[in-house]
């Protein structure tokens, strides 16, 4: 089956996963820009917003990726011309996590008081930690079969719907938002941040009702549980292990990094908080072009065509960086204006315009990154994946923290950290990219 490369055709699926992909990060940049602007409290609730975000993105991100791991069976089976084989494989997947997200969640609920405290969280910072968190919990399980929908749509080289998805979790998000943290007069109490937290609840199940709407009529992919399980159970559950333990890597680079972050105060980790929700923001930018190298290379892989895949590599890579210039650019542009549109405290203000030109300037960077971690989780290559986090985590990123924070340079050393983290995992996947072909050939 040929798969159409075109500048074109490449868009027609970067650019919805584009938009799909950055409406998660820019719930959490709501949530942050609304409650950092609260009359009283603004500094302490917008830390507990940041931690409580640093914490949900761990476990959504190791759970999450299922959608990658569907996505990368899907798409090797469509491109094989062998789709109807693996057709009952995602409602047996959704079973399995929605069972994982429940008991995570059963087992970190009773004790959020502990888990923040871990992160330097203290005080009212605390206090709003628990709560925030007691209540944007509920919608974790919600996200995760979301995902594991849009895993399937992704598999059958469809963004769109996984786009309008996003689109509408999005909107509802920020219109509640509005309503729950500041009120209306005579119908709703201003609940501020306990606010903000039921609006990206409640936005994440209309998400997961219109995923399965979508799914029902717009797919043949069955929602009905059906025994036995699926040949394919066993490579999906192993290469969600494997991009789990490639997860809690990456996420052991973010809660240290938020842990020093703490520990040098609130205005550190306000700062901090916000370029690391803009940082997210311009990642999930660049994951349109990851995302249509995860599902091209995929349907190509299941082809057998490794001619096409050097040739998808070498477009997806330039178009990439050409993203990540645009994003420095830009962000550049609007560095004063950014600062003054998360928060009101001139203290935040002043250490993030002092540090955040470190977490643009690495966008190009964060592409090439970007761009291979996707094509890979296409081709099934996730033990590959975890390897070089595992690497970039344990022999970069966290000697380098250490070293910086000994040096006491605080957020400087903790973008250089993250700076040397990106570049290692950019640097090792293209100089395994060839051997990966020359083996399957």
């Amino acid at each position: 089956m040929k798969v159409d490369l075109s500048f074109k055709s490449i868009n027609k699926l970067a650019i919805p996963a584009l938009i799909a992909g950055i409406a998660e990060p820019i719930i959490s940049a709501t949530d942050l820009a609304i409650i950092g602007n609260l009359p009283e409290h603004s500094a302490e609730a917008a830390a507990a917003v940041g931690l409580v975000s640093v914490f949900l993105n761990a476990l959504i991100w190791m759970l999450g990726q299922s959608r990658s791991a569907i996505s990368s069976i899907v798409s090797q089976y469509l491109g094989a011309g062998k789709l109807d084989a693996v057709k009952n494989l995602p409602m047996q997947a959704i079973l399995i996590i929605v069972g994982i997200s429940l008991f995570i969640l059963g087992t970190t609920y009773p004790f959020a008081k502990d888990i923040f405290s871990l992160y330097n969280a203290k005080g009212l910072v605390l206090e709003y930690c628990v709560d925030y968190y007691h209540i944007r919990a509920l919608g974790f399980p919600l996200l995760l079969v979301t995902f594991a929908i849009i895993g399937t749509f992704r598999g059958l080289q469809n963004t769109y719907y996984p786009m309008l998805i996003a689109l509408v979790g999005l909107v509802f998000n920020l219109g509640l938002d509005v309503l729950f943290v500041f009120g209306v007069d005579g119908l709703i109490p201003p609940l501020g941040l306990k606010g903000a937290a039921y609006a990206s609840v409640i936005s994440q199940a209309i998400m997961l009702i219109l995923a399965f709407y979508f799914l029902i009529k717009k797919t043949s992919i069955p929602i009905t549980f059906s025994l036995p399980f699926n040949k394919e159970i066993k490579n999906l559950m192993g290469m969600i292990i494997n991009l789990f333990v490639r997860t809690l890597a990456l996420n052991i680079a973010l809660n240290v990094s938020s842990y020093f972050a703490t520990s040098y105060g609130l205005e550190y980790i306000n700062a901090y908080t916000i370029s690391i929700n803009i940082w997210f923001i311009c990642a999930f930018v660049i994951d349109g072009y990851a995302s249509a190298g995860n599902m091209m290379s995929g349907k190509l892989f299941g082809a057998n065509d490794f001619e096409s895949l050097i040739i998808l590599r070498k477009k997806l890579t330039r178009y990439g960086v050409v993203v990540g210039l645009i994003l420095f650019v830009s962000l550049g542009l609007l560095y004063v204006p950014i600062g003054k549109l998360y928060s009101n405290n001139m203290l935040v203000r002043a250490e993030f315009y002092n540090t955040f030109w470190l977490a643009i300037v690495m966008q190009p960077l964060c592409a090439i990154a970007f761009i291979y971690d996707g094509m890979y989780k296409g081709m099934g290559k996730m033990k590959k994946l975890r390897n070089v986090l595992l690497i970039s985590t344990f022999l970069g990123f966290l000697p380098v923290i250490f070293l910086t924070d000994y040096f006491n340079l605080k957020l400087y050393g903790i973008w250089t950290a993250f700076i040397v983290w990106i570049f290692l995992r950019g640097f090792f996947l293209k100089l395994d990219f060839k051997n990966i072909l020359q083996l399957n050939k």
